[in-house]
């Protein structure tokens, strides 16, 4: 064994031995009391407590915040999935975690994907809030120049960029939206694989989406191996095609790597949720042209073997004529350009197109210009076509109201100067699905579904950008729906006959795959809404899937509480 040299320091005990003499000079009591309230105040009584929330003076952690990242820093060991409900700060427990091993010196390089549109909302969030110096990566030498560095996904596997990423080894990897990596083939899943990281989290309200598996994919890039091989998995955990066995089990595992934290758990008060539907009566001449477009597009359904294939682009047809004819006109003049100059297809666009032209009211924004003077606030409009939200952009500064866009196609300088304009100048934003994605927009607390999805999650991801904390005032949602149109008929059915905002998610696969339906809810609709002959039949179809759904669903809630949804049955 190897001798460990001791040496004592004894300089001071002669020193010591005279002022015993002498009676002094001593120090004054207090200094020695100033020092030794110093020593306590510098000392870590536990482990266990966050050392970083002495150095967050603009920042408070909610609790479940600050119980989130202690586990993940004393129980999974830097290595964890952040899965709480949209709009619980998933962002502040992963800053918390990061501050946290910054101070005790375990981090000193991070990186943190995130999607574009977000990369300066991160960075302004880890300077404001935590002190920590991030920097949005825009040039190549940053990624070595920047101890912390927030950048996009998509630049970041890109070469030149790959490669110099890929080189450097990472204290920690934090990746936002990471729902997006649940396919272990794409390149964004291996690239994540590929980096030298000694912590990473991985940020998602919906960590299964459609099956199992795509839980699986990240357990194992947060830990590979954790849930065995995918083989070993399969055996272990699911039963058939949607079925999930040994419950517990699993779900013992998943809380070694997994946080999810519900707004049901009543850990945060969240401000009250107030949802209208407002149907919208349209002009005579709105309604002849959304009946000559079901005919054309009940017809082509029937007689063109195209549009029996590809029905989804018939049933678009109509939403556009419901959300503005500005929309409605594009898909028109398309498909007018892609038909044969001999067809008799085009013949009958022509005659569309020209009963559009006609139509010079549109009740369904008169409709938002009076919900936004009503409340004299700001207000976010969502829709679902690029040509409806130039649209209402027109029609509001017609009015005298300042509105901003939002989309997808921004790139992420635009995205955030638009966010600062509708925050400081603008009374409205008006985005399509992108702006539903991360953002965060409390300080309004009105929001418009000019357009609704047939995807209920879509809607609540919407929802979520300003019913999250921070939100100081209740929330006003209103769904906007043209009676007697397709618009109507889905409202109904999906969020007031199958309630499908109560869902969990997976639910209503399971249901749609006990039916053996072998097809979507989406597709489901779409063929009885085609291949209904009168309004009679279409109403009976409608309320019998509604029926049997609701039955499907009560058998299985009756037999056993949810255990047969995916999140039921597997997130703890």
């Amino acid at each position: 064994m190897t001798d460990i040299p001791i040496t004592f320091q004894r300089d001071w005990i002669d020193s010591f031995k005279t002022r015993m003499q002498q009676d002094g000079p001593w120090h004054h009591r207090e200094l020695y009391r100033l020092a030794w309230e110093a020593a306590r105040a510098c000392a870590i009584g536990d482990f266990n407590e966050l050392q970083c929330l002495r150095h967050l003076p603009y920042l408070t952690p909610l609790p479940h915040q600050i119980e989130t990242a202690q586990k993940v820093i004393c129980d999974m060991h830097g290595r964890a999935l952040l899965a709480d409900e949209v709009g619980l700060g998933k962002t502040i427990e992963a800053g918390l975690i990061l501050k946290e091993y910054m101070v005790r010196g375990l981090v000193q390089k991070a990186l943190i994907l995130v999607p574009a549109s977000l990369v300066v909302q991160w960075v302004r969030e880890l300077s404001s809030k935590f002190a920590i110096p991030a920097a949005a990566q825009r040039k190549e030498y940053m990624w070595t120049q920047y101890d912390v560095i927030v950048a996009s996904i998509d630049t970041a596997k890109r070469p030149p960029h790959r490669e110099i990423v890929l080189n450097q080894p990472y204290d920690l990897v934090i990746v936002d939206e990471a729902h997006k990596l649940k396919n272990k083939h794409t390149k964004n899943y291996q690239f994540i694989q590929e980096l030298k990281k000694k912590y990473c989290l991985l940020l998602t309200a919906t960590p299964i989406q459609n099956e199992l598996d795509e839980l699986y994919n990240l357990i194992t890039l947060l830990k590979p191996g954790h849930l065995g091989q995918s083989t070993q998995f399969q055996e272990s955990y699911v039963q058939g095609k949607r079925q999930v066995k040994n419950n517990e089990t699993l779900k013992q595992e998943l809380k070694k790597i997994m946080v999810r934290n519900r707004r049901a758990d009543g850990k945060v008060e969240f401000t009250a949720r107030h949802v209208i539907t407002v149907p919208i009566e349209l002009s005579s001449e709105e309604r002849a042209l959304y009946d000559q477009v079901t005919r054309f597009v009940q017809d082509r359904y029937h007689s063109d073997e195209e549009g029996h294939k590809n029905p989804l682009a018939l049933i678009t047809l109509q939403r556009e004529i419901c959300s503005s004819r500005d929309a409605a006109f594009m898909t028109l003049v398309n498909m007018h350009n892609r038909a044969p100059e001999s067809s008799p297809l085009r013949q009958s666009i022509r005659e569309l197109i020209e009963t559009l032209k006609q139509v010079t009211t549109h009740r369904k924004a008169e409709k938002v210009l009076e919900i936004i003077k009503e409340s004299d606030d700001k207000v976010i409009i969502f829709t679902e076509y690029r040509a409806t939200q130039e649209y209402l952009q027109y029609i509001l500064a017609q009015h005298g109201i300042t509105s901003v866009l939002f989309r997808g196609g921004f790139k992420r300088g635009k995205k955030d100067w638009m966010s600062q304009l509708f925050e400081h100048r603008a009374q409205v934003l008006i985005a399509t699905e992108a702006g539903a994605e991360g953002i965060n927009l409390q300080f309004c607390n009105r929001l418009i579904n000019y357009d609704m999805p047939w995807n209920p999650m879509r809607v609540e991801q919407r929802i979520g950008r300003v019913h999250r904390l921070g939100q100081t005032r209740d929330v006003y949602i209103y769904n906007l729906a043209t009676r007697g149109t397709i618009e109507e008929k889905i409202l109904h059915l999906l969020y007031e006959k199958i309630n499908l905002f109560e869902m969990v998610i997976g639910e209503l696969d399971t249901i749609i795959d006990r039916l053996h339906l072998n097809k979507s809810l989406e597709k489901s609709v779409i063929d009885i809404l085609l291949s209904s002959k009168s309004e009679g039949e279409l109403a009976i179809k409608m309320d019998n899937l509604s029926q049997v759904i609701q039955s499907v669903r009560q058998s299985m809630e009756s037999i056993q509480p949810a255990s047969d949804s995916w999140e039921g049955a597997v997130l703890p």
